[in-house]
């Protein structure tokens, strides 16, 4: 093969979980000695960047109609193209396979309306939903992508007397959460040490440290005790871990995962707001470490690590079906 384009973009507004899990992928691709290229934008977020210039994994700036983007694929010769994006307009999917190349489309159980040659949705119990596309689907937390920083890494686990807390909501956190769920915390009375991960520093008093977005991330997930989080890409990486974690919800297309994680009692339910009730919940978790543990637990096996393995093998199999 000769090479394989990521469309895909990360900025405050559409966040960077669609980039992480393509630079996981990717990631396996390249081990493979297959050439990649991002094709998109990463607007605003430097941490964002220095995950493709770290990896010296280009970006190529992709035009917004279908037909000119089709033509940069065609002038690349790449062979196939991974779609990730909410944004696309309508047709892309089919202009791309028009070109030539093979598609995979990554969806969180809406396609929106692309065509493509293989489908991915990596979210728990997509395996029992209905798909309306009659194209191959990998579904279901065997085909979760997890970086490398995240595969390398085992939970730390302590007895300490005072449990650590770490509160992100992804890369950017779009909808400008982390401070409200940090006076949740500090609402709960509860003794804990907690860093939280904000792009827009705040005052934070007491137990709290505020850093900015961190390659230590995945340390940081290993070494807590209770994360609290969004719904989004990263909760994959947290279930690979073990973590027990507290899940809100940021945008409507978490709600799906949302649900089916607080369900099966993988994680605890936060509901979308940091109202009382979260604090409620927060101050239980804090002071109970059992019932911390039961929700790493139940997690403990839904994700291998193995899921880009799988998705590389399918895409580079000249009939992915």
């Amino acid at each position: 093969m000769s090479g394989v384009g990521f469309r895909c973009d990360a900025g405050v507004r559409s966040g960077v979980g669609h980039l992480v899990r393509c630079v996981a992928l990717a990631e396996e691709l390249c081990a493979r000695g297959v050439p990649v290229v991002f094709l998109g934008e990463v607007r605003g977020s430097d941490w964002a960047r220095a995950q493709l210039s770290e990896r010296g994994l280009p970006l190529v700036p992709a035009p917004g109609r279908p037909a000119r983007l089709a033509g940069l694929v065609r002038e690349l010769r790449l062979d196939a193209v991974v779609l990730d994006s909410y944004e696309l307009p309508d047709g892309t999917g089919a202009a791309l396979r028009g070109a030539g190349p093979r598609v995979l489309a990554i969806v969180d159980g809406d396609p929106l309306g692309q065509e493509a040659d293989l489908y991915l949705d990596q979210n728990l119990g997509a395996e029992r939903r209905p798909f309306p596309r009659p194209a191959p689907r990998l579904a279901g937390a065997r085909y979760v992508l997890l970086r490398d920083s995240v595969r390398r890494r085992r939970r730390a686990r302590r007895a300490g007397p005072v449990p650590r807390v770490l509160c992100f909501f992804g890369g950017t956190d779009s909808a400008g959460v982390a401070s409200a769920w940090a006076g949740a915390l500090r609402a709960t009375g509860a003794a804990f040490e907690a860093t939280v991960v904000s792009p827009e520093p705040f005052e934070a008093d007491g137990p709290i440290t505020v850093i900015p977005p961190t390659d230590r991330l995945p340390d940081l997930m290993a070494e807590a005790d209770l994360v609290v989080t969004a719904a989004g890409s990263a909760i994959w990486e947290l279930l690979y871990l073990g973590v027990p974690t507290a899940l809100s919800w940021v945008a409507d297309n978490q709600l799906i995962g949302y649900e089916e994680l607080v369900g099966r009692g993988v994680a605890a339910g936060l509901g979308r707001e940091a109202d009382a009730r979260a604090v409620g919940v927060l101050a239980r978790l804090l002071a109970d470490p059992a019932a911390r543990e039961e929700h790493g637990w139940r997690g403990s096996g839904l994700v291998d690590g193995l899921g880009r393995e799988r998705v590389a093998d399918a895409l580079l199999r000249p009939d992915p079906s």
